[in-house]
């Protein structure tokens, strides 16, 4: 009888964890855009100190072999002075592209851009490979409030060519009938940095 009850009551005890398995699990915001952006095969590298960022930005450059790199933002240009690289701002080229993004979008996973980064420039035409900085603080929750984020930081200057990086591998073919022809798949290295 003993054998019995106790078989009966872990029996109980796993229905009870399946229920509590069942539950939805609230990430952080963090944790969800890290969660979103590995499974679409985007990779990143976390940073709490800008010299790490540099370090990291170095060696993303060496193991991929890129000596040339797209850059045209003033503060992200100090970081590459004491690099062994040959920056250009010419978006035409088929360089590696290293920017900075408007807001990283936590429920999908998704780098918000606008014309502050990539001028008037479509996403599809510009280089298959891209080294983004960010901060944790340009987290937000979904498209809306990077949206909302945008309009209020930029208030009454509202940039153009709002665009997303959704796919960080170049063989996903997306059935999206919206965005035939007009991938938005890039390789790309997240350069995030910790300033909350």
């Amino acid at each position: 009888m003993n054998f019995l009850k106790k078989l009966l009551k872990s029996f109980k005890e796993s229905d009870k964890d399946k229920q509590i398995n069942k539950q939805p699990v609230q990430l952080s915001l963090d944790d969800s855009f890290v969660h979103h952006f590995i499974n679409k095969g985007g990779k990143f590298l976390y940073s709490t100190k800008i010299e790490e960022v540099a370090v990291n930005l170095n060696h993303i450059l060496q193991e991929n072999n890129w000596n040339q790199i797209i850059c045209n933002d003033i503060d992200l240009l100090t970081l590459t002075k004491k690099m062994d690289v040959k920056v250009n701002n010419d978006y035409k080229q088929k360089l590696p592209i290293f920017i900075t993004c408007e807001h990283l979008v936590a429920n999908s996973g998704e780098i918000l851009l606008s014309s502050n980064q990539i001028g008037s420039n479509k996403l599809p035409s510009l280089s298959e490979n891209f080294i983004i900085y960010a901060t944790t603080s340009q987290l937000v929750k979904n498209i809306g409030e990077g949206l909302t984020g945008i309009k209020m930081n930029f208030k009454g200057n509202i940039p153009t060519n709002i665009c997303s990086i959704k796919n960080y591998t170049l063989t996903n073919s997306e059935d999206n009938f919206l965005s035939y022809g007009n991938s938005n798949s890039k390789n790309l290295y997240l350069l995030l940095f910790e300033d909350l």
